[in-house]
């Protein structure tokens, strides 16, 4: 058996091919919803990154917060302490010598003119200096 093999020269040079818009359209439409979507992923992202941001500061703030109320509570104790008149009486006793006066050591003075004591808003009362 023979077999023979035939070339059959094809001439493409008078086809011309259909160019369609419709390509660059497409792949244009694809681009921009790409980007969009790119651009709804990246806001998304960003909202979730901004919020635990905004938790971390806020957990912050709550501690330091606390610690201030702690410290308050603390000075407030300590000027409670501070301004005991049981402690200023220990202190003047103590640290500056002081006694409380007999009643041989009262010397009662006299009044102020009765003028001078208006004007400063006081009464010639002695009994109500008390």
């Amino acid at each position: 058996m023979v077999e023979f093999y035939t070339v059959k020269r094809i001439d493409n040079s008078r086809l011309k091919r259909r160019r369609t818009g419709g390509f660059l359209r497409a792949c244009g439409r694809q681009l921009v919803l790409a980007g969009v979507v790119a651009m709804v992923v990246m806001g998304y992202a960003w909202q979730r990154y901004e919020a635990v941001q905004l938790s971390y500061r806020y957990e912050q703030l709550d501690q330091k917060k606390s610690q201030a109320a702690e410290l308050n509570r603390e000075l407030r104790l300590e000027l409670a302490t501070l301004r005991s008149p049981a402690r200023i009486d220990m202190l003047a006793q103590d640290q500056l010598g002081m006694t409380v006066p007999q009643p041989t050591q009262i010397i009662p003075t006299e009044a102020r003119a009765t003028g001078e004591m208006a004007d400063a808003g006081m009464s010639a009362n002695p009994a109500s200096f008390r």
